[in-house]
């Protein structure tokens, strides 16, 4: 009996080293340093990013509040690996991509981009006219402030922000002057308060944006985008691009992220699911990641795929 179990262990020592030798080693696992903007949007791709890169591939993240510009020095310098939500940016993708050749695209995420200006839903159902770019002159009378004077205000967000709207004003000889609110809170405010009290507003706002799926915005149609209209900044007289956003990511992650890089490169999701997780953190009191970890939870069909094997 003795004999019979020394031989199965001798034979079991001799299976497991050989198995050693075969196999590769665990994958190397470090940390993701994900810039981080200031809209909620940007902040529930973010979160469900982060969820999956610790609980399914055992990454730590570093998470780097920046603005937009910000994000892509941060790029340069090391600080960042990951831009998760790109808006368009070609002055920076020109400088970072094309000649200082420190950071690639990862792909889109699967967000479509909507940027334009707003007003609440009960101006144009009282004022039809209003939502046409040539009758804002006429109105200019409603949305005069303390902080535009004689001239109507545009609310604008972080002055951060991709925005022509200055630019805009000037070409399009509106009589009005943009006022920056300073951030995507200030913003939301400001909609929420012009429908309860049915006050005017004309405002910067973009999609996707959760604030859809509570209250009714109406967009203004400004003269339409054509392709290179908006080439120079000085001279734009038409509206906002249609945006396809992108991811962005330093090329030193996409040459040795591994795993992370993949499972960055795999992400993409609706502007339904985004607001699903914005609206969880912004309204029904749960933290980012909370947030992250609820709709992870219940849609492992959808990301499944983003994961590496």
């Amino acid at each position: 009996m003795r004999r019979q179990l020394a031989g199965a262990v001798a034979a079991l020592l001799l299976l497991t080293a050989c198995g050693g030798e075969e196999e590769a080693p665990p994958p190397a696992v470090g940390t993701v340093k994900i810039a981080i903007n200031g809209w909620a949007g940007y902040e529930a791709s973010a979160a469900v990013l982060s969820r999956l890169l610790k609980q399914e591939l055992g990454y730590q993240v570093q998470r780097v509040e920046l603005n937009e510009a910000e994000s892509w020095e941060g790029i340069e310098k090391g600080t960042v690996d990951v831009i998760i939500e790109n808006w368009g940016r070609e002055a920076e993708k020109k400088t970072y991509i094309e000649e200082k050749k420190v950071a690639v695209s990862a792909g889109r995420n699967g967000n479509k981009g909507v940027i334009g200006w707003y007003v609440p839903q009960w101006m144009a159902d009282r004022y039809p006219d209003i939502t046409d770019w040539r009758q804002l002159n006429k109105y200019a009378h409603l949305f005069k402030t303390e902080k535009s004077g004689d001239l109507g205000q545009i609310l604008d967000g972080d002055a951060s922000y991709v925005t022509n709207d200055e630019a805009l004003v000037r070409n399009l000889k509106l009589n009005y002057r943009v006022v920056y609110a300073g951030s995507e809170k200030a913003l939301i405010r400001a909609a929420k308060l012009a429908t309860q009290r049915r006050t005017p507003l004309l405002m910067y706002f973009y999609e996707p944006q959760w604030l859809f799926t509570q209250i009714k915005l109406a967009k203004v149609n400004l003269p339409p985008y054509a392709i290179g209209c908006d080439a120079d900044a000085a001279k734009v007289a038409c509206d906002y691009p249609p945006y396809l956003l992108d991811k962005i990511v330093s090329r030193k992650f996409a040459d040795t992220g591994g795993r992370a890089y993949e499972l960055v490169r795999n992400f993409g999701w609706t502007n339904h699911q985004q607001n699903a997780v914005a609206n969880d953190m912004t309204n029904n009191g749960l933290s980012a990641d909370q947030a992250a970890r609820k709709w992870i939870d219940a849609n492992k069909i959808v990301w499944k795929d983003w994961v590496p094997g």
